[in-house]
């Protein structure tokens, strides 16, 4: 008797939301297993054993060597919406499609960001601190109110139109730089990138890593801005020079920064200069990480497998 085999699609962590994993019932889904798990070679070594028709990625590095294990892929499906850790150039090369999850944590990620923002603003953490070593700061502390200041956007894609519209709704002026808007709302104004770093009492990323953007927010754009402004990340960490704007935390140039992604993941805290900075709040790259969004990017990048392997049949 004949066994009928199922195409595999590999998962590159160790779970799938349940609502995904209905809509793949037609294949075998394999798992790479937790973050640390999902190395280059583990990756390349299930790519050679199940040689699995499409990749869903949460963690770990889709490289050349991992896409090229395989000689049945058809499509590699990003879990969440930035793609830099796909060799998109080498996939592009072999035929192979990369498609990710456009939107699906978008609503997560701008509600992290305004977290970060206030958190910032507001001094939260810090005034936790201290009250839980005894001390009522009421007298001596004064926050930033954010109503009449300027919010810059680097990027205003789904998550930073989301940011924008709270910004607005804050009464702040919202300016943006974004080359690939094919239009902005009037309410935002649409400047140059050097002009939003130097107009932003608050300044949050939104926008993929690339080739040509990494360490956009350095030594010489961070001298550039407002003194006492905001620095907020939640996009990619290597947007921004961590060295640079330590210093720039340090000195005082910067009242705060909000980072959720870093050049190095998982961050390291021992000898980071973050670490011993009290201005800088710190999360585990989470921005997207709520269980609507778990829901949401696996369906996403289930349908997008779906429907490429559709068109490619």
């Amino acid at each position: 008797m004949r066994i009928v085999t199922k195409d595999v699609i590999l998962v590159t962590g160790a779970d799938l939301a349940p609502q995904a994993l209905a809509l793949l019932t037609d294949f075998d889904v394999v798992y790479a297993g937790t973050g640390n798990e999902c190395t280059e070679d583990a990756l390349e070594a299930l790519c050679r054993q199940h040689e699995p028709v499409a990749i869903i990625v949460r963690y770990g590095k889709v490289s050349a060597r991992v896409i090229g294990a395989s000689p049945k892929l058809r499509v590699i499906s990003k879990h969440g919406t930035g793609i830099d850790n796909i060799d998109s150039n080498f996939a592009k090369s072999h035929g192979i499609v990369v498609r990710a999850a456009t939107g699906a944590n978008a609503a997560a990620v701008a509600e992290h960001t305004w977290a970060l923002i206030l958190a910032c603003a507001k001094n939260v953490v810090q005034l936790d601190g201290r009250m839980r070593d005894g001390h009522w700061d009421k007298a001596t502390h004064k926050s930033l109110e954010l109503k009449g200041r300027t919010l810059g956007l680097v990027g205003l894609g789904a998550i930073g139109r989301r940011v924008a519209d709270v910004g607005i709704a804050l009464g702040m002026r919202v300016v943006a730089f974004d080359p690939y808007a094919a239009s902005v709302p009037e309410s935002i104004e649409r400047r140059a990138l050097n002009e939003v770093i130097a107009e932003s009492d608050v300044l949050s990323l939104h926008c993929p890593l690339t080739a040509d953007n990494a360490n956009m927010i350095n030594a010489q754009s961070l001298a550039s801005m407002r003194d006492g402004a905001l620095v907020v990340n939640t996009a990619r960490g290597g947007l921004i020079d961590e060295a640079a704007l330590a210093e720039a935390l340090k000195s005082g140039k910067l009242r705060a920064a909000g980072l959720d992604s870093f050049q190095v993941e998982p961050f390291v805290a021992g000898g980071h200069a973050f670490t011993g900075l009290h201005n800088a709040i710190l999360s585990p790259h989470i921005g997207g990480v709520t269980s609507d969004a778990y829901v949401g990017m696996g369906t996403a990048a289930a349908r997008n497998i779906l429907d490429e392997l559709a068109v490619t049949a």
